[in-house]
């Protein structure tokens, strides 16, 4: 199920000493964040709902004032929380693009050239993606299901189940089916 609101941002500091603040795009996009009127503040567990007095900025910096956050002082209490708005207002989608947040409901699959069977088989399910040197890395919870890879990859020395991290790119990761939740491994030698 698609979450209904999406992490478009997160608070990066006090700017000025009015409760104005910068902002960091999630997506490396900025217009999109200057024509926001509410959000949704979130840090771990504890949300605060407020308005979007204004937006400054251009291509690659966005200044924010809130509603009823009037200091710097005021306004570093919220130094890095996470900026979210509902699905409609986060930056569009390009074609080969994906919100991080419905990755995350995704399963991991593998499809068994050498099996008679054409289903694919779960290897793990995708619980965070990543920013790594290199690109995005997906990090995959491997499945205790499945058969398709031994137990001494699936398990650590402490017999509990690993967490893997996968490239998130054309060599390592085929189709990703956003109907069916399941991103396609190319090749199980990763996750050793």
């Amino acid at each position: 199920m698609a979450k209904t609101h999406l992490v478009v941002g997160f608070i990066r500091g006090a700017h000025g000493f009015s409760g104005e603040c910068r902002i960091e795009s999630a997506s490396g996009d900025y217009e999109h964040l200057l024509k926001l009127k509410e959000v949704e503040l979130r840090h771990d567990t504890v949300q605060k709902k407020t308005k979007v007095e204004y937006a400054l900025g251009g291509s690659s910096t966005v200044y924010v004032k809130f509603e009823g956050i009037n200091s710097s002082e005021e306004i570093k209490k919220y130094n890095g929380w996470e900026i979210l708005v509902p699905r409609k207002f986060a930056k569009p989608l390009k074609k080969g693009e994906w919100y991080v947040e419905d990755l995350k409901e995704c399963s991991l699959v593998w499809n068994d050239d050498s099996a008679t069977s054409v289903a694919p088989i779960v290897v793990g399910n995708i619980t965070d993606v990543l920013e790594g040197g290199a690109g995005y890395l997906l990090e995959v919870s491997l499945s205790e299901s499945c058969t398709c890879i031994d137990d001494n990859i699936k398990f650590d020395s402490h017999g509990k189940l690993r967490t893997v991290l996968v490239p998130f790119n054309e060599e390592h990761v085929g189709k990703v089916d956003m109907k069916e939740h399941t991103v396609q491994l190319m090749h199980l030698w990763i996750l050793e």
